[in-house]
């Protein structure tokens, strides 16, 4: 099957450059599948996992949102952060996710529940795409 390259960045730098045949993604539109030959498009992403698949193999990259730039030639994520199945620290994903729902819990004024909330999906986010490796 055909490829085509795709690149996952963040501030920091590229994450994840290779060929795949498919890349799947949520936008905030709702799931895209991407062929080699694709439409261009740009769109905005959820905190999600990134699935790229190429011959029998899938690669998992959690992404906390960002957009998806997809030309007929090459895909491009750009992300504030993200990392590879393989990469994340599964007791970091977990502290995080203590932290953040015990900030949802504290029912102070100073706590900001929508910051909490995002900083809760983003660690489940990476959790999941643990499992999925």
């Amino acid at each position: 099957m055909k490829t085509f390259p795709v690149s996952i960045v963040t501030p920091d730098g590229p994450v994840y450059e290779k060929e795949v045949e498919m890349v799947s993604v949520k936008a905030e539109s709702g799931e895209m599948g991407i062929l080699p030959g694709h439409i261009p498009t740009v769109a905005p992403l959820k905190i999600s996992a990134v699935r790229l698949k190429n011959g029998g193999h899938t690669d998992y990259v959690a992404v906390s949102g960002g957009f998806i730039e997809v030309r007929p030639d090459k895909v491009t994520v750009l992300s504030p952060s993200a990392e590879e199945a393989n990469h994340i620290d599964i007791h970091r994903a977990n502290e995080a996710k203590r932290r953040a729902e015990q900030r949802m819990q504290d029912k102070q004024a100073h706590v900001d529940f929508r910051r909490a909330e995002m900083a809760l999906q983003r660690a489940v986010n990476r959790l999941n795409v643990t499992d999925m490796k």
